[in-house]
């Protein structure tokens, strides 16, 4: 099944069920939210999967013409957001640009922040920016959405958890992150609101890309009409889904609707002229490591973060070339504060 939720009635919105080629979609009448469904999702999801397939043979009364523009994040705010950093190309490569080194126990024990979770970005809103001076970047990346985990689960067990899958730009203020983290404290205002694919997707429509521990695939990053990377998220994940939700859960109780990322996509390349898209390379799933690679082959990062004005597309195709999870397409603009 692919779902998402449409603008339209409180918070939460309004469940909808959408065909796979993303073209179509209608209005459950199982579940006004997906948050609903998933509290009760060993009963509603086979009414659910039956609504999809109606949809699907277009023998449903009610459906409409699909528009990621009229839609909110699938969960537009979660009882809990985690957010792994399972690819520690990544991890080695920001924290060489902040002068720090990878703890030798990163490579057999998953790193995760808890972020917030009580308002996502829709897939088409605008990322509102305070201050070009903060560093803004994306992050792309996949995330497990959860039923109820209890604690201490094997790895089967929190395998078994996994209802959904959505894509996620974890939107970072790198300029702010070494000054909170020196606090020793972890992030904060360096996180703002991050933002979730149009769909969110069970595993069964991933067919072969999901081998049950990671998604395969190439996730396709544009920066105002170019193609800045397409690493492949089955690629030097160093910890696959299963272990992060059980690193999660290991000393609490995870609630149905927590998402569970993986932690930007990173693939492990051959310097700055061998890894950009333009140079036959993955390219990158955020600004940072394309600044870290400048900085260490040039000695200075010339790629500016991101600016008021500049657009970032975020989205992963299946073989055929169909679009998985809609794309995320935001634009940058400046922040107004709201004055009733």
């Amino acid at each position: 099944m692919k779902l998402a939720t449409l603008s339209e009635g409180g918070r939460d919105g309004r469940l909808i069920l959408v065909t796979r080629d993303l073209e179509r979609a209608v209005r459950s009448r199982t579940a006004p939210t997906l948050q609903a469904a998933l509290d009760d999702w060993a009963r509603v999801a086979p009414r659910l999967e039956e609504e999809a397939a109606g949809l699907e043979a277009g023998v449903v009364e009610g459906a409409f013409p699909f528009d990621p523009r009229a839609c909110r994040a699938p969960l537009p705010r979660a009882y809990q957001w985690a957010d792994g950093s399972a690819y520690l190309n990544h991890v080695e490569l920001v924290r060489r640009a902040r002068g720090a080194e990878l703890p030798p126990a990163l490579r057999d024990d998953p790193l995760m922040y808890q972020g917030g979770s009580d308002g996502f970005l829709g897939p088409t809103d605008d990322i509102p920016l305070g201050d070009e001076a903060w560093g803004l970047d994306f992050e792309a990346e996949i995330a497990a959405i959860l039923d109820d985990v209890p604690q201490g689960p094997t790895e089967e067990e929190a395998r078994a958890s996994i209802r959904l899958f959505v894509l996620v730009n974890d939107i970072s203020l790198r300029n702010l992150i070494p000054a909170e983290l020196a606090k020793g404290f972890g992030f904060f205002q360096s996180k703002p609101a991050s933002a979730l694919s149009p769909v969110a997707v069970t595993p069964d429509e991933l067919g072969p890309a999901w081998d049950g521990d990671r998604v395969h695939g190439a996730v396709l990053c544009t920066l105002n009409g170019t193609l800045f990377g397409r690493p492949d998220a089955g690629v030097d994940m160093a910890f696959g889904f299963p272990r992060l939700i059980a690193h999660a859960a290991r000393t609490r109780s995870l609630g149905a609707g927590t998402i569970l990322g993986g932690g930007t996509v990173s693939n492990r390349q051959g310097g700055l002229h061998g890894a950009t898209v333009a140079n036959g390379g993955r390219g990158f799933a955020c600004i940072a490591e394309l600044r870290m690679y400048e900085q260490i082959e040039t000695g200075a990062a010339r790629t500016p973060f991101l600016r008021a004005g500049d657009r970032i597309r975020i989205e992963m195709v299946d073989k055929s070339g169909r679009s998985v999870f809609g794309a995320i397409d935001q634009r940058v603009v400046p922040f107004r504060r709201w004055v009733g």
